[in-house]
């Protein structure tokens, strides 16, 4: 048994022993990483700009005894840099980046973006860090208005012309509407792969050489249309143009009105003619204080006449209007096919003077890491940010500082919900946003994808508005289908000769098609509408 039981401690202390060795190897393998922990005054610098006027706070996380970097004020800007040891070679094998953000006071509109910034050879000094301070990689959540996105930009130098262009990611993730923490993690891979993972789940990936991916595109075009060349001015672009052998007919009368009374319509009886519709408050009296020199003379408020809602009505009597069978509206001939459409004029393509190849991004060394923003919301709080090389090291990070943050807080969450009663009802909300994210990503609905991802996030903040929300999507789909099913029978226009170019007549179908079906609808409604009673108060 005492054999026995040394065995077992002795085991034991391996295991242990194992287990400091990986925490310390993955304490190694981060090239930066800051827990905030320590205050950050003497390690971050805060930038003396005079727009950049926000106080960052050292601050624990509401509900735990962990630490961040908080942002204080609402409408402020802020910007803070910390420099790294030793310049990030990005072309060098995986680069992980990732770090944790707390909207703790839920989403309204505000960043929570890093910038990874070039070396300051570049121009820059930390400070006078601001917003055009050259960065490589700017990294992480960002809303506002209709912008909702996990920004993923890398910036490049393009090398034949020498500039830097943006290359945003494109259809990036989501942030998550809530006040939990989340910790957001970019995976740059030596084979040109890019993820973006949100608390660890894959959320996007990309290849960063692929246009489909980046916009603009990281490797551009070869050719691109002549900025010199103009259009010929005898270049008939017109698919229909109205007959110019119609006429009018002699009997369209563009005069006659619209609507006419109604001579066949008699008086009902019972009508009050010699009755108003209001009459002054007989209860109502002249306040004490009422000066008549000063108020102006003392006039009883308006109330219905009582003897009205028993009777047809009261007032002078008018025939009602309707829909006048002569009315024809102004004449305009009709469009027929252009007979010297030649389709629609675009410049001839040339070979692209900036146009280069690579076999991977130019990642520009990161030698410091920066936060700067301009937010309309206060409680944002940073932490846990992490440069490694290997994605273990990334995870081993989120499992022993973000997650056990973060179950606490769903626990939480869930515990609130509860005692409020609405937890049944917010996880049906739940299922139903999720469903209606997916909708969203449709391809044949990407053109009213803001529109409705838009009309998600008013319902996530207003659960009262759950059935609103379905309903205006339900709308916004059924458009979507109609407009794929009849655009189908749109005339397919004629093209020049060796070319094939589709010309796009939706425009002109559609604003000729609006005016008579609004006419109709004014017509169809067109009889006398009822008076309005008006009350003083």
């Amino acid at each position: 048994m005492i054999m026995m039981g040394r065995f077992a401690l002795l085991v034991f202390l391996e295991f242990a022993s194992m287990q400091l060795l990986c925490i310390a190897a993955d304490h190694d393998a981060a090239i930066f990483y800051d827990s905030f922990e320590e205050p950050f005054n003497g390690r971050w610098i805060v930038s003396e700009k005079d727009d950049y006027k926000g106080i960052w706070e050292h601050s624990k996380s509401e509900g735990h005894d962990d630490f961040g970097l908080l942002v204080t004020e609402k409408a402020r800007k802020y910007a803070i840099v910390k420099e790294l040891e030793e310049p990030v070679n990005l072309r060098d094998g995986t680069t992980v980046l990732q770090y944790e953000a707390r909207f703790q006071n839920g989403l309204e509109c505000g960043g929570a973006y890093l910038k990874y910034l070039r070396p300051q050879e570049a121009g820059w000094k930390p400070k006078e860090f601001d917003n055009g301070s050259p960065y490589s990689i700017m990294f992480g959540p960002d809303i506002c208005g209709l912008t909702n996105k996990v920004h993923f930009i890398l910036k490049q130098k393009n090398p034949k012309s020498g500039e830097y262009v943006e290359h945003h990611l494109i259809d990036p993730p989501r942030v998550p509407s809530d006040k939990l923490s989340h910790v957001y993690t970019a995976i740059l891979k030596p084979d040109n792969e890019i993820s973006i993972l949100i608390d660890g789940e894959v959320k996007k990936k990309g290849n960063f050489l692929s246009a489909q991916d980046f916009d603009p595109p990281i490797i551009p075009a070869k050719t691109i249309p002549d900025p010199i060349e103009k259009k010929p001015e005898d270049w008939d672009d017109r698919v229909r143009i109205p007959d110019p052998n119609a006429v009018k007919p002699d009997d369209w009368d563009e005069n006659a009105p619209m609507e006419i009374e109604d001579m066949e319509a008699v008086k009902p009886e019972g009508w009050l003619d010699d009755e108003p519709e209001e009459i002054d408050d007989p209860e109502a009296t002249k306040p004490e204080d009422w000066d008549d020199e000063e108020d102006g003379v003392w006039e009883a408020p308006k109330i219905d006449n009582p003897k009205c809602q028993t009777a047809p009505g009261c007032g002078e009597w008018k025939r009602p209007m309707k829909r006048n069978p002569a009315f024809k509206g102004i004449w305009n001939p009709p469009l027929v096919d252009n007979p010297n459409y030649k389709g629609i004029w675009k410049p001839r393509d040339i070979p692209n003077p900036n146009y280069f190849e690579l076999d991977k991004p130019y990642f520009d060394p990161i030698a410091a890491i920066g936060i700067e923003i301009w937010t309309m919301q206060e409680g944002i709080l940073f932490d846990n940010i992490l440069i490694a090389k290997d994605e273990n090291v990334a995870k081993s990070y989120r499992d022993t500082t973000w997650k056990p943050k973060f179950v606490v807080e769903k626990e939480k969450q869930k515990a609130e919900e509860e005692a409020a009663g609405s937890d049944d009802l917010g996880g049906f909300q739940k299922v139903v946003f999720d469903v209606l994210y997916k909708f969203a990503d449709i391809p044949f609905l990407s053109k009213y994808k803001l529109q409705i991802l838009d009309f998600i996030e008013k319902g996530e903040k207003q659960p009262n508005l759950t059935i609103g929300v379905l309903v205006s999507i339900v709308v916004v789909i059924l458009t979507a289908i109609f407009m794929l099913i009849f655009s189908g029978k749109k005339q397919q226009p004629r093209v020049e000769k060796k070319t094939e170019v589709a010309a796009d007549t939706s425009n002109d179908q559609g604003s000729s098609g609006e005016k008579p079906a609004e006419e109709e609808k004014e017509n169809e409604t067109g009889g006398a509408a009822p008076r309005q009673r008006r009350r003083d108060t």
